[in-house]
């Protein structure tokens, strides 16, 4: 069975830090541009990090502060995220990101649904 399994998520207060780990399954990441989206509350989900080989793409709304690496021999994605805000808090999800031909990134399907996503709260 080919998906996606995101974990590392918690409670933490503003300034703090947490990883999230996607552990994929069932397909080799290797050679897929690899990202995380977040969704907060009644708020649209929204793309947050890429990486395809050595490149990578953070929103600037993370940028400077949250970091996204992978390691394809053990098919694992991570997000390093330090300096955490308010703002931050949401349902943090793993997902292949496609390139559209008009520019924009969205998430693919090669990895299978959305998967249950990690919770992210920030507290104050």
């Amino acid at each position: 069975q080919v998906q996606l399994v995101e974990s590392g998520g918690g409670l933490v207060q503003a300034g703090g830090s947490l990883r999230l780990t996607c552990a994929a399954s069932g397909r080799t990441i290797s050679g897929y541009r690899m990202g995380w989206f977040r969704q907060a509350p009644e708020k649209q989900r929204e793309l947050v990090a890429f990486i395809l080989a050595d490149t990578s793409y953070h929103a600037d709304s993370v940028k400077g502060r949250f970091t996204i690496s992978r390691d394809d021999a053990k098919n694992t994605v991570f997000l390093q995220m330090n300096s955490l805000k308010l703002e931050d808090t949401g349902v943090y999800y793993c997902a292949q990101v496609i390139r559209k031909s008009d520019g924009r990134y969205l998430a693919g399907s090669d990895f299978g649904p959305w998967g249950q996503g990690t919770q992210v709260t920030v507290s104050s």
